[in-house]
């Protein structure tokens, strides 16, 4: 087969692709949304940054003993309210300790469906495991919803992935 004829056959075939709305390059961008303030209560927004209606707040924190491995002593045991919560897909929200300087000890992610109470609002309660409890001052909600993107990246699905991600968790050391 010379070249031209592979050459012919590949644009007929381009051409098909072209006509029939299909492409053989997807336009698939990942990006991450921005880091909004952390607060002990914030309004939940989404990837956008527009806000969901939704509040989510720290209702109080302690140091003590998880009940399950009271060994590994003090932990951060915290309770959190979400408001405004409609329908069945619930925001989530990164959960921090953090020291006297808003500097990072430990984050989880927090869901509002996994707390109790009525639908509009959800109460619950976690524990934060940190290296250093003692040196916690506050524990803190970014705002930003976890829950808002089904985290698949161009490179994982070129086709259905990408879009706007929330931003990463906090790492111990991070300054909110």
């Amino acid at each position: 087969m010379t070249l031209a004829r592979i050459l012919a056959g590949t644009s007929s075939v381009l051409a098909t692709l072209t006509l029939s709305g299909c492409s053989l390059v997807w336009n698939c961008t990942d990006t991450t949304a921005e880091r909004e303030e952390a607060g002990v209560r914030v309004e939940v927004v989404n990837t956008d940054g527009r806000p969901s209606g939704v509040t989510a707040e720290v209702l109080g924190w302690r140091r003590e003993p998880h009940p399950q491995v009271p060994a590994d002593g003090d932990q951060v045991h915290f309770d959190f309210r979400f408001q405004g919560v409609g329908g069945w897909n619930a925001p989530a929200v990164d959960a921090c300790a953090v020291d006297e300087k808003r500097v990072v000890l430990g984050c989880q992610t927090v869901h509002g469906d996994e707390a109790f109470g009525r639908k509009a609002e959800r109460t619950g309660d976690s524990w934060l495991h940190v290296e250093h409890p003692e040196r916690t001052a506050e524990v803190l909600l970014i705002p930003n919803d976890q829950s808002d993107h089904d985290g698949r990246t161009c490179d994982q699905d070129m086709k259905d992935g990408g879009g706007v991600h929330p931003p990463d968790t906090p790492s111990p050391g991070d300054q909110l």
